[in-house]
């Protein structure tokens, strides 16, 4: 049984609330775990795609008929932190036999009745009941109460994604974007170059101060910082980039490099000439 999974919200800083649950964000895929009444176990992304014959090690875990979880897949890496590139990797090969987890953070329906309703506080209570004992392949995320900004701190000095913040009372909100769930994204910033664009969809071409290639800017971007990078002199073009006559330096904030020295998912903040 497919589930849509409550969405979301940004905050722009962490904050200190009892009214709030904090947890890490863990940097990974989002899945619903679906074990039917008669004990058939069906794994789905958040767009409803089935994905269970890719997994198959979660398939026989001891989880009761007629439960549906909420968590994300990850991968981890040899530091014990949660590796994106690696989990992508696992999930866009039949073949990959990279070690996963699934680690879950809420439950939607337990012994066949729909928890939606519940309180977030009461949901976590029911779901220590359905996964008792964490093991490798299946455990759940910890949280606290209060203590955003610490946490966020503490997650900042280990370079990790972010945190959420989820009010303790809130419900689930199936298939909804709500302010009741907040993330609060650990960026970097990095200051680089435009030095051009694509010319069939929207996406700015990054570089270093020597030039050395760091991605594609396709995000964040507000429509009135657009018109500069398109109305500046053209030095060349292909059938797919156009290259500025002079590369145009701004601040972009990013998730983090990529193995291969890429920005992950830039976005633009400001100019800086």
């Amino acid at each position: 049984m497919f589930i849509s999974p409550m969405l979301l919200h940004k905050s722009d800083e962490p904050f200190d609330s009892a009214d709030y649950l904090t947890e890490l964000k863990l940097d990974g895929i989002r899945f619903i775990y679906s074990v039917d009444d008669a004990g058939k176990v069906r794994l789905y992304t958040r767009h409803k795609n089935e994905v269970t014959a890719r997994f198959p090690e979660l398939t026989a875990l001891d989880v009761p008929p007629g439960t549906v979880l909420d968590g994300e897949l990850i991968v981890t890496d040899n530091d014990g932190k949660p590796d994106f590139e690696a989990v992508m990797s696992r999930f866009m090969s039949s073949r990959a036999t990279t070690p996963i987890s699934l680690v879950v953070f809420d439950v939607l329906k337990a012994g066949s009745k729909s928890t939606t309703s519940l309180p977030l506080l009461e949901r976590k209570v029911i779901l220590a009941d359905v996964v008792p004992n964490d093991t490798e392949l299946l455990s759940k995320v910890q949280f606290v109460e209060g203590h955003g900004a610490n946490y966020f701190d503490a997650v900042k000095a280990q370079s990790l994604e972010g945190i959420v913040l989820k009010r303790k009372d809130s419900r689930y909100d199936v298939g909804k974007r709500s302010h009741n769930w907040l993330k609060v994204i650990n960026y970097q910033y990095a200051d680089v170059f435009v030095t051009g664009f694509r010319k069939k969809e929207f996406g700015w071409l990054l570089a270093d101060a020597d030039g050395r290639y760091l991605g594609v800017m396709e995000h964040g971007v507000p429509p009135v910082e657009k018109q500069r990078v398109y109305r500046a002199p053209i030095a060349k073009e292909t059938d797919d980039f156009s290259y500025l006559v002079s590369p145009i330096k701004c601040r972009v904030k990013f998730r983090n490099y990529t193995k291969a020295d890429l920005l992950r998912i830039p976005s633009f903040v400001e100019w800086l000439a």
